[in-house]
């Protein structure tokens, strides 16, 4: 029976973002916003990324919204090389504030929230033998760890700022550019064949990795 909850729920809250989405209208006005965006990317490309780097930063941690999201907005909006590179900025800002956050300010708060990931707990403090570079790959590119809850709870481990920067950066990179590659075709038609092989080339090899690195570092 376990193993159909997390489907029964994704379902159930599919159904409720729909049926809010049609009552409260929720749908236009982000449709309307990403419109609005697109425009604003064509006329004045360094603040509508701007405004995008912002959203997404506190999107994506203080309000726990999805990252592909946020990847695929960036497809829409801007080029797919731009939107790329923008998303991965938002994306690293907004996992380093929360990275500082855990480390100076949330640590009893994050302390519960991590003892209830039995997983993330034992790879991020019980095994010491990895590097923070193996550590960041593997929590980056293996979907097994709460990416916001990883975020926080790597203020508490004593990987330094710079190394923790630097391997979110890189390891969220092939992700980041499979969404918003894909989401680029759909605003373009005619490139629309080229983006879907890209970006389906690009998640077959993340999740190559994935699989890789799960058989090969978790237990």
């Amino acid at each position: 029976m376990r193993r159909y909850i997390k489907p029964a729920a994704f379902l159930f809250i599919t159904a409720a973002i729909i049926f809010m989405t049609k009552h409260y209208g929720f749908g236009d006005n982000m449709i309307n916003s990403l419109l609005e965006l697109r425009e604003l990317a064509s006329s004045r490309p360094v603040t509508a990324a701007l405004i995008y780097i912002i959203v997404t930063s506190v999107g994506c941690v203080l309000l726990a919204l999805p990252g592909a999201a946020f990847a695929a907005a960036a497809g829409l909006i801007f080029e797919p090389v731009t939107g790329t590179l923008l998303c991965l900025i938002a994306a690293t800002l907004g996992a380093v504030l929360a990275f500082l956050a855990g480390r100076y300010f949330l640590k009893d708060a994050v302390r519960p929230w991590l003892e209830r990931n039995a997983l993330l707990k034992k790879f991020l403090f019980d095994d010491v033998s990895h590097s923070g570079a193996v550590l960041l790959m593997i929590t980056r590119l293996v979907p097994l760890f709460p990416y916001n809850l990883q975020n926080f709870a790597y203020g508490l481990t004593g990987i330094s700022l710079r190394q923790y920067t630097l391997y979110t950066f890189i390891f969220m990179m092939p992700g980041a550019a499979a969404f918003t590659i894909g989401a680029a075709g759909i605003g373009e038609p005619e490139h629309r064949r080229l983006y879907f092989m890209l970006a389906a080339v690009i998640a077959v090899l993340v999740t190559l990795a994935g699989m890789i690195l799960k058989k090969r570092f978790i237990k």
